[in-house]
C-alpha cells in the first residue's frame, strides 16, 4: 500500500506528534538520557508555543502511560474542574441556557501545567528547568508560522481588534496578521515560564521540591493571582453576543490538583485497549469495540461498503450512549461494556443507515438525553450570523466544506527502557478567550462541554470535570505494552483513532499505512461544542475511498459527503513490536512528524 513516508523502526527511542518541533524536542531529550516521560513533558510545552491555535498553557491534558518499572498502565488527569461559582442557576441569571463557546465564562481550572508536572515528578527524571528550556527558547526567539496559524489569526482578526485588544496586542504583531513562514514569538510567555523556574529554584535545591514550588507558583502564586484578577476585573464579548466576566477564582485554582487514575479497558482480538474514565469520551472507543467484536470485520473487505457501514453504525450507538451516560459522575461502565448489553445493542445495526439517536438502557436504567438543538438549527444560535460557528468558537475540526480547522495536539513517546506515553493536550488556544497580558496566554473554554440542564450526566456542577473529547489511546498485545496512539479532532478523535486501530488489527496494515489509509467519520450525533448542533446520517469520507463504495453507502441511506483526498484524521503512533520500536505520523496538514532511531 502507498505510504507518504516510511514506518520508522529502531531500538533506541521514538517520538511522534502533530508538530515536527515537538517531535524533535522529545527525541533530543531521549538522546540526552531522558526517558519517555521527560521527553513527553518537554514536547508538550513546545506544542503550546508551536501550535498556539491548537493548545496553550491555559488548557488541559489527559495522559495514558506505561511505566516499565511499575509494569502497569496509568492515567494522568490534567483536566481542570468547573469553578465553585459555575452553577446552572448562575448562568440562568445571565440569561444563558448554553455555556458560551468563547470567553471567560467557559473557563475551567487550567489543568495542563499540573498534569505535565505530575507526569514529570512521578515518572520523569529531568529537572523543571531542563524540560522547560526548549519551550522558553521558542517562545523567546519565535517559531515558524504555519499556514494554519496565520489563517486562524486572520479568522479572528476582527474579533481581536473590536473586542479583545489584549489578544490583538499579542497575536497581531505591528497590527498585522503574521504571514505564513514568518517568525512568531511570545516573549511574555517566555518570561512567565522563566519566573516559574526562578521561583522554583529559589524555593528548593531538590528536584521534587522545585516541582512542588512550580505547582504552587502556578496554582497559588503569581499565575493564579493574574488569572483570578483577570476574571474578576475584566469583561469581554463572547459567543453569546454579550459581555461577561469570569467565574474562576484563586481558590478554584488552589483547590485543584492533577490526579493518577486506573484506566478503563476492553479486550479485543488479543489486544487490551486502555482509555480514560467517562469524565472524557474515551470509553466510547471501548464501546465501539464491544459492539464490533462479533460483527465479522475480519471477513469484510477493508474499507469496503460493509466495513464502513458496520463501523459507522456501531459508532452511532456508542456515541448515543456517550450523550446519555458520560460525565464526571457515577457511570454504569461495567453494564455498558457487558456482553449481554452489547449483544442486545448489536441487533440494532441493520442493513440501512440509522437516522435516530438511540441510547441504550444499561442494567435496565432509563437513558436521559439533554435537550439538544434541533438538527440543522446550529446556524441560528446567538452570535452565529448564519455561519456554522462564530469567530473563535468550539473545536471545529471539519467544516461543512471539508476544511480542516485544527483544534488539538497529540504526542506519543516510547523509550529504550520500554516506557510509553500517549498525551492529547488541548484548550487555551489563542482564539478561545482574551489573552491575559501579564502571562502571555489565555484561559480555556472546556466548560462548554457541560449542559445547563439538571439531571443529565454532563450537567454543570461546581468542582466537576467537563466531559472532554480529549482521548489518548493505549493498547497492550498479549498483556504486554504495544501501541500508544491518538489524534486531534474533537468528536472525531474516537472515530479516527478507532479507524486507525482497526486498520492495523483487521486490515493488516503497519502504522504508517494505517495512518495514510483513507479516513471516514460520522457527524450523526450532537457536537460536544457550542452550539451543539447535529447532522443525522452525515458520513464524511476522503475521496480516495472507492467511488463504488461511496455509491453503495448512499444506497444504504448514508448522507455521504466526499472530502478532499488528504483531509480527515491527524493521527500519530508509537509501538513496541518484538525487538523493535516503531513510529508513524500524519502527513495531512504537512506538520506532523515522527522521529526516532
Amino acid at each position: 500500500m502507498f505510504t507518504t513516508r516510511p514506518e520508522l523502526t529502531g531500538d533506541f527511542g521514538m517520538v511522534a506528534g502533530t508538530h515536527w518541533l515537538a517531535s524533535a524536542t522529545g527525541m533530543g531529550v531521549l538522546e540526552r538520557g531522558g526517558n519517555a516521560f521527560d521527553a513527553a513533558v518537554a514536547a508538550g510545552f513546545v506544542l503550546q508555543v508551536a501550535e498556539p491555535h491548537l493548545n496553550g498553557p491555559g488548557g488541559e491534558v489527559p495522559i495514558l502511560l506505561w511505566s516499565e518499572a511499575e509494569q502497569k498502565v496509568s492515567v494522568v488527569c490534567g483536566q481542570g474542574t468547573a469553578p465553585a461559582a459555575a452553577t446552572i442557576e448562575r448562568f440562568a441569571e445571565l440569561g444563558l441556557d448554553v455555556v458560551p463557546g468563547t470567553g471567560l465564562l467557559a473557563a475551567t481550572v487550567p489543568g495542563a501545567f499540573g498534569g505535565w508536572m505530575l507526569l514529570l515528578e512521578r515518572w520523569g527524571t529531568w529537572s523543571l528547568a531542563d524540560v522547560l528550556a526548549p519551550a522558553i527558547h521558542y517562545a523567546e526567539h519565535g517559531v515558524p508560522v504555519l499556514e494554519r496559524i496565520s489563517a486562524t489569526i486572520e479568522s479572528v482578526e476582527g474579533l481581536f481588534n473590536d473586542d479583545w485588544p489584549t489578544s490583538a496586542a499579542r497575536w497581531l504583531p505591528g497590527g498585522n496578521v503574521p504571514a505564513p513562514g514568518s517568525k512568531l514569538a511570545n516573549p511574555v510567555l517566555a518570561a512567565t515560564y522563566r519566573r516559574v523556574v526562578a521561583e522554583a529554584e529559589s524555593a528548593s535545591s531538590t528536584r521534587e521540591g522545585q516541582l512542588a514550588a512550580a505547582r504552587k507558583a502556578w496554582y497559588e502564586g503569581f499565575v493564579a493571582e493574574a488569572v483570578a484578577a483577570f476574571c474578576a476585573k475584566t469583561a469581554w464579548r463572547d459567543s453569546s453576543g454579550e459581555v461577561h466576566g469570569g467565574l474562576l477564582t484563586g481558590d478554584d485554582l488552589a483547590g485543584w490538583t492533577a490526579t493518577v487514575e486506573e484506566p478503563l479497558t476492553f479486550d479485543y482480538h488479543g489486544h487490551t485497549v486502555c482509555k480514560t474514565g467517562p469524565w472524557g469520551q474515551g470509553p466510547v472507543f471501548l464501546q465501539q469495540l464491544a459492539l464490533l467484536k462479533d460483527l465479522g470485520l475480519d471477513a469484510a473487505d477493508f474499507l469496503g461498503a460493509d466495513y464502513v457501514h458496520t463501523v459507522t453504525e456501531a459508532a452511532k450507538l456508542a456515541f448515543a450512549d456517550r450523550e446519555a451516560w458520560y460525565g464526571d459522575t457515577d457511570v454504569p461502565m461495567s453494564d455498558l461494556l457487558s456482553p449481554a448489553y452489547n449483544a442486545e445493542r448489536r441487533r440494532l445495526i441493520g442493513p440501512h443507515a440509522s437516522l435516530e439517536l438511540r441510547p441504550g438502557a444499561p442494567g435496565g436504567r432509563a437513558p436521559r438525553l439533554p435537550d439538544f438543538p434541533d438538527p440543522g438549527t446550529a446556524g441560528d444560535a446567538p452570535g452565529l450570523s448564519g455561519a456554522r460557528s462564530p469567530q473563535g468558537v468550539g473545536e471545529p475540526t471539519v467544516a461543512r466544506d471539508g476544511t480542516v480547522k485544527g483544534d488539538t495536539c497529540h504526542v506519543d513517546v516510547v523509550d529504550r527502557f520500554g516506557n510509553m506515553v500517549s498525551a492529547t493536550p488541548s484548550g487555551g488556544w489563542l482564539q478561545s478567550s482574551p489573552t491575559i497580558p501579564e502571562l502571555g496566554f489565555c484561559l480555556g473554554t472546556r466548560a462548554q462541554m457541560f449542559w445547563l440542564q439538571d439531571g443529565v450526566a454532563a450537567a454543570l456542577r461546581p468542582g466537576t470535570r467537563p466531559r472532554t473529547t480529549l482521548s489518548p489511546s493505549f493498547a497492550l498485545r498479549d498483556g504486554r505494552p504495544w501501541l500508544a496512539f491518538g489524534t486531534p479532532g474533537g468528536d472525531q478523535q474516537d472515530q479516527w483513532s478507532l479507524a486507525f486501530f482497526l486498520a492495523v488489527v483487521h486490515g493488516g496494515l503497519n502504522l504508517q499505512e494505517a495512518i495514510d489509509a483513507p479516513m471516514f467519520h460520522s457527524e450523526h450525533f450532537p457536537s460536544s461544542f457550542y452550539p451543539r448542533g447535529s447532522r443525522p446520517g452525515v458520513l464524511h469520507v476522503e475521496d480516495r475511498v472507492d467511488p463504488g463504495v461511496v455509491a453503495e453507502l448512499r444506497r444504504r441511506g448514508h448522507e455521504v459527503e466526499v472530502q478532499d483526498p488528504w483531509s480527515l484524521g491527524r493521527l500519530s503512533a508509537v509501538a513496541r513490536d518484538g525487538a523493535f520500536l516503531k513510529a508513524a505520523a500524519n502527513p495531512r496538514g504537512a506538520q506532523g512528524y515522527a522521529a526516532g532511531r
